[in-house]
């Protein structure tokens, strides 16, 4: 999946995209079939995930770790980043933000639940998401 493919899995998560039974993008059915099939293999890839335990009266930010290596960040109140990430073990990975290298071990990943501790300097921040539910659409933000 390359990055004209992450946006238009955040446009459809906006609710902007509308399903389609064929393959994104004109893929052959047989790529289509070996992705579904790393999903399976490594349930944080290429799933759209939204932070749970941030402030309860804002919308959750959202990641979504494409299997090409890019970094879907959002939120409804911000512009969305991409950004380059890699698998460095079973249980950590890291990504590019803003020209730092963040680093994060994954306490556990299940299909509907990921929990990351994010090594913040000398912190450790432990941050929780679920899967994202569609349809789903960004409520109206007061500016």
């Amino acid at each position: 999946m390359d990055t004209k493919a992450a946006i238009i899995a955040l446009l459809t998560v906006w609710g902007v995209g509308a399903t389609a039974t064929a393959p994104a993008l004109g893929q052959d059915t047989e790529d289509a079939t070996d992705d579904a099939g790393d999903d399976a293999d490594n349930p944080l890839l290429n799933k759209v995930w939204v932070r749970s335990d941030a402030d309860p009266s804002l919308p959750g930010p959202m990641q979504i770790f494409l299997e090409d290596g890019t970094l879907v960040t959002d939120s409804c109140w911000e512009t969305y980043r991409l950004s380059k990430w890699q698998q460095v073990s079973e249980t950590a990975i890291s990504w590019d933000e803003d020209g730092m290298t963040i680093n994060a071990d994954i306490a556990s990943v299940s299909p509907t639940e990921l929990v990351l501790n994010l090594k913040l300097g000398k912190d450790i921040q432990e941050q929780h998401f679920v899967a994202a539910t569609v349809p789903y659409l960004c409520p109206d933000m007061v500016k």
